[in-house]
């Protein structure tokens, strides 16, 4: 985790800051995402950041960026917009937090993606991690769109090279599987788009989807359901030989 620089502050006063920081559009070319943990431990320093990020997602995903502002997102997390600014100089500061938490949290479901295992486990494990964040985060995967329909103006400069390298990565493993003939052949990146897509579909697609099932809600039985079904079409897709009448671009 990079270094938190608000780290060291004293908590008993909170600086002001710039209160024009919500009109921020500076481009994020040369700054890193600053990831902050939101396990909802630790000390107030920790607490108060959790409960922004939260706010925040939830404001990013209704408002997008250019909508939302601090001072919705210090209301909706019961906190000053003083302190808001205490441990987010900006608001694209807090956007680009928002951004990096929900990417370690989805990035770090690709770690079980290893040479050694079987790729059937790993396939429906990945899956059913996946739309466990769909739904218990939806907003995050809504901001996360968002953010690329636009163009990914925070983002672009980390998914040419972070996220690639990290694709790269697995889709070297999803190789190994298939010249060790465990996966029929495909072409390893789009496999790996296809399981974002149809996974990432039951959080930006929400509303379509109760809307079709007749629910008010989805509910972890609507999820479980959904990943049955996507790891048996995936695995017998990727898993079992094709009839000898093709063979798949690879």
């Amino acid at each position: 985790m990079a270094r938190d620089p608000v780290a060291s502050a004293d908590m008993s006063r909170p600086q002001k800051r710039n209160s024009s920081s919500d009109t921020s559009t500076k481009s994020p070319k040369r700054r890193r995402l600053r990831k902050i943990s939101a396990n909802g431990r630790g000390n107030i320093r920790e607490s108060n950041e959790v409960r922004l990020l939260q706010a925040a997602e939830t404001v990013f995903a209704e408002r997008g960026f250019s909508g939302a502002t601090t001072a919705e997102i210090a209301a909706r997390a019961k906190l000053p917009k003083a302190n808001l600014h205490y441990y987010f100089r900006t608001k694209a500061e807090l956007y680009r937090a928002v951004l990096a938490n929900m990417l370690e949290l989805w990035l770090s479901e690709l770690d079980r993606f290893t040479a050694e295992r079987d790729p059937s486990e790993v396939v429906a494990e990945y899956i059913s991690a996946k739309l466990n964040w769909s739904r218990r985060r939806p907003n995050a995967s809504k901001v996360f769109a968002n953010e690329i329909l636009h163009g990914a103006p925070f983002l672009k400069s980390y998914l040419a090279r972070d996220l690639r390298q990290r694709v790269e990565d697995k889709a070297g493993v999803v190789r190994h599987w298939i010249d060790q003939g465990k996966m029929r052949p495909l072409d390893p990146k789009h496999f790996v788009f296809q399981l974002w897509a149809v996974t990432q579909h039951y959080a930006d697609f929400e509303v379509q989807v109760r809307a079709v099932l007749g629910r008010r809600r989805l509910t972890e039985a609507d999820f479980a359901d959904a990943a049955a079904n996507i790891t048996q079409l995936i695995l017998q897709g990727a898993l079992i030989s094709p009839r000898p009448s093709g063979r798949a671009h690879k």
